[in-house]
């Protein structure tokens, strides 16, 4: 297989050199495009035609939408795997110094002990449909970016809401692909009352942590078991004591075989975003906003360090926020350090090249594409110096990190101001159907803050702005900026002496009030996200007309790459369902340099020092001396397969989706790219794309011989 994509590779070189281009497959495929990739001949063992039916019976709806992260059903009552990882934040809102679920892990004995997995939903896709007619009509000849981006908004909000109408627990989600070429209405069952089952101890399901984070060899069992609930008609429902298991459609046969080199595999999942449309201009944008943010990460990753050092409580508070800038902070520097060392600007820039050669070879592309790269460099200059005060105001009232406090008060805010609206001129994320949403965020923004530890914060934020240009920062702080870092630090004081916002149940009453009796309670963080909205609502229009003029100008762009490729490319992943296959195989990163596609339990006592991230616990170890393996042992390795690599494309999002083997039964679930590959998001370098998996019977060996969760076993029918 390897020499396959190496022949591929220099087929595509080849072709583009004589300016008649085809396009490789490293593409993330929606359903309906599985059928031109001739499974069959590359591997697989089954009809592809049961993979994805309109009716939702097919194996893609054992695969869920987790909300950032996938699962998979692998029983018929609703027992639902996925990674640590993508569930710890039900881990961490779970555990107390008391009942520390991160360290010492979790079992329900039975359904009686499962606890909910507050903040989680499972989006099951029920079909999707081409919209793309539809929506268009709504744009009309002369109409400005900002009339075409509501004209769009409210025929989406139309479509979505009529869908909708036809069961309680359905949602929908409409999607562009190849920047507004195609419109796509997804439609999904949302199950509300998820519950923890299983997770194991932090030592084992994230063993290596941050240092073996996006490496290779890899060693971590990085899964966890959930359960679906639904009501007992079927609805899905919020967490109630007489909800039933929710019985899928489909679900995934788990195979013991275990895999060898070359062997076909493939991942169904929801893979978050890619960028590998971006032209040369945009990625050098990136280039340029990630270095900025990679700095910035190392340095608040500093402050919650050290604001929990001394305190288990808080450390479990902010352990989620911490572990995800730790993630993103690696992706980053990997991505900066792979687009140099592969030298992926020269790379497009000589794609580019090959583009113009193809527009200049004909008059009537000519007159349709020639200007379009300018276009699209020059707006970007435009759009980056915009988006840098924008993304200020995100740094103090955004989800993942805002100030906690100035985050819900400016969340109550806008909900008030948008709820006196009619629902379909609502802003997006703030109409009838977001409200639940909204009320559960409210909720559990107390299991991830501490009030001491938010208020300096708070502090540290605004010395940050101190530092930035003051036409880039947010007009509401200037008065407080302005008197230097001690009248900052008694503003801040003031703010926190003088709130009621620290109730959670206030803030729940607050959201049901109008923006003037808001106003009335005189709360100086109401006020001030009052004074906040006041910019943010003028930029938000701005930012509207912008995107607006981003899509279009993208639009003709990719309207030309899917004519030069004669339709044969893959829209980048936007959190949509997806199809990636490839073999199982190592990869030489470097001169003389050799991965094997497997790791064992050795390495796991290998890398063993007795202090976390590299701790084993005892049991473990016993297991792994007695050569307890049973039935999970790989007959070739002599041991258990820890985790293994394949070809696959997969980006954020895609964590937690169960990797198949070629008669479709689940083998593992992917956790992870390897370092070198994760600029697979921009440029994909077939000989280093490889993605990360836990081996499915290390899983199970944890789950039978560690936990002793022999029910869990059973009920997947092993």
């Amino acid at each position: 297989m390897m020499r396959y994509l190496k022949i591929m590779v220099l087929i595509f070189s080849l072709i583009l050199a004589s300016g008649s281009p085809v396009f490789p497959d490293d593409g993330m495929w929606l359903p309906h495009q599985m059928k031109a990739l001739n499974l069959e001949s590359r591997g697989l063992q089954m009809d592809p035609g049961e993979l994805f039916k309109k009716d939702g019976t097919g194996l893609m709806s054992a695969v869920v939408d987790l909300g950032g992260g996938t699962g998979s059903f692998v029983s018929p009552r609703g027992l639902l795997l996925t990674n640590h990882h993508v569930a710890f934040g039900a881990i961490q809102r779970a555990s107390d110094k008391d009942h520390d679920y991160i360290e010492n892990g979790f079992l329900a004995r039975d359904m009686k002990e499962e606890i909910p997995a507050t903040g989680y939903n499972a989006d099951v896709l029920l079909g999707y449909d081409d919209i793309t007619r539809e929506i268009l009509k709504a744009v009309k000849p002369g109409m400005t970016p900002l009339q075409k981006y509501y004209a769009i908004d409210k025929a989406k909000k139309q479509l979505i809401a009529g869908e909708e109408r036809q069961a309680k627990d359905r949602r929908c989600e409409i999607r562009d692909m190849y920047s507004g070429n195609r419109y796509y209405l997804f439609k999904f069952k949302r199950l509300r009352d998820l519950r923890l089952v299983y997770a194991p101890p932090q030592c084992i399901g994230n063993y290596g942590g941050d240092i073996d984070n996006w490496m290779w060899p890899r060693h971590t069992c990085d899964f966890s078991y959930l359960r679906a609930y639904v009501s007992k008609d079927n609805v899905g429902a919020e967490y109630n004591a007489d909800n039933v298991p929710y019985k899928p459609a489909a679900y995934l046969k788990i195979s013991l075989d275990g895999l060898k080199e070359g062997d076909f595999t493939f991942v169904m999942g929801y893979p978050g975003v890619t960028y590998r449309n971006y032209t040369v201009s945009e990625l050098q944008n990136d280039i340029t906003v990630n270095k900025e943010r990679v700095q910035s990460l190392k340095e608040m990753i500093i402050f919650f360090e050290n604001a929990g050092k001394d305190s288990r409580e808080i450390q479990i508070k902010y352990a989620s926020r911490v572990k995800g800038m730790n993630n993103t902070l690696k992706n980053r520097e990997g991505k900066l350090e792979g687009l140099e060392k592969a030298a992926v600007i020269a790379k497009k820039q000589a794609f580019e090249e090959k583009f113009a050669q193809w527009v200049n070879s004909d008059p009537l592309k000519a007159k349709k594409y020639v200007a379009i790269l300018k276009k699209i460099a020059d707006f970007t200059e435009v759009k980056a110096a915009f988006m840098r005060k924008y993304n200020s105001f995100e740094g103090l009232t955004g989800f993942r990190t805002g100030v906690a406090l100035l985050q819900q008060a400016y969340v109550i805010y806008r909900t008030s101001v948008e709820s006196q609206k009619p629902d379909m001129e609502r802003e997006q994320f703030f109409q009838k159907r977001d409200l639940p949403e909204i009320e559960e965020r409210i909720k559990l923004a107390e299991r991830g803050y501490d009030l001491g530890v938010d208020k300096a914060y708070f502090k540290y934020q605004l010395k940050e702005l101190l530092k930035s240009p003051a036409d880039l920062r947010p007009m509401a702080f200037n008065p407080a900026l302005e008197k230097g870092t001690e009248a900052m630090d008694k503003y801040v004081d003031d703010l926190y002496a003088n709130t009621s916002l620290a109730d959670p149940q206030k803030r729940l009453n607050l959201i049901k009030l109008t923006p003037t009796a808001l106003l009335k309670l005189k709360d100086p963080l109401i006020t001030l996200a009052a004074d906040l909205e006041k910019e943010l609502k003028t930029m938000r229009e701005k930012r509207k007309a912008l995107d607006q003029e981003q899509e279009d100008l993208k639009k003709i762009y990719l309207e030309a790459l899917l004519e030069m490729y004669k339709g044969e490319i893959a829209p980048d992943a936007n959190s949509t369902i997806r199809f990636t296959y490839g073999p199982v195989e190592g990869y030489r990163p470097r001169d003389a340099v050799v991965y094997q596609p497997f790791t064992t339990l050795k390495g796991v006592m290998e890398k063993e020092t007795g202090e976390y991230p590299f701790c084993v616990p005892k049991k473990l170890k016993d297991l792994y001396t007695a050569r307890d393996f049973g039935r999970y042992a790989d007959k070739n390795l002599n041991d258990v397969a820890t985790c293994f690599l394949n070809t696959a494309n997969v980006t954020g999002g895609n964590s937690g989706s169960p990797v198949l083997n070629a008669k479709g039964e689940q083998v593992g679930i992917v956790f992870d790219m390897t370092y070198e590959s994760v600029i697979g998001d921009y440029y994909v370098i077939p000989e280093l794309q490889r993605t990360i998996h836990v081996d499915i019977r290390y899983v199970l060996l944890i789950t039978e011989k560690f936990a002793g969760a022999l029910h869990l076993i059973k009920e997947m029918d092993l």
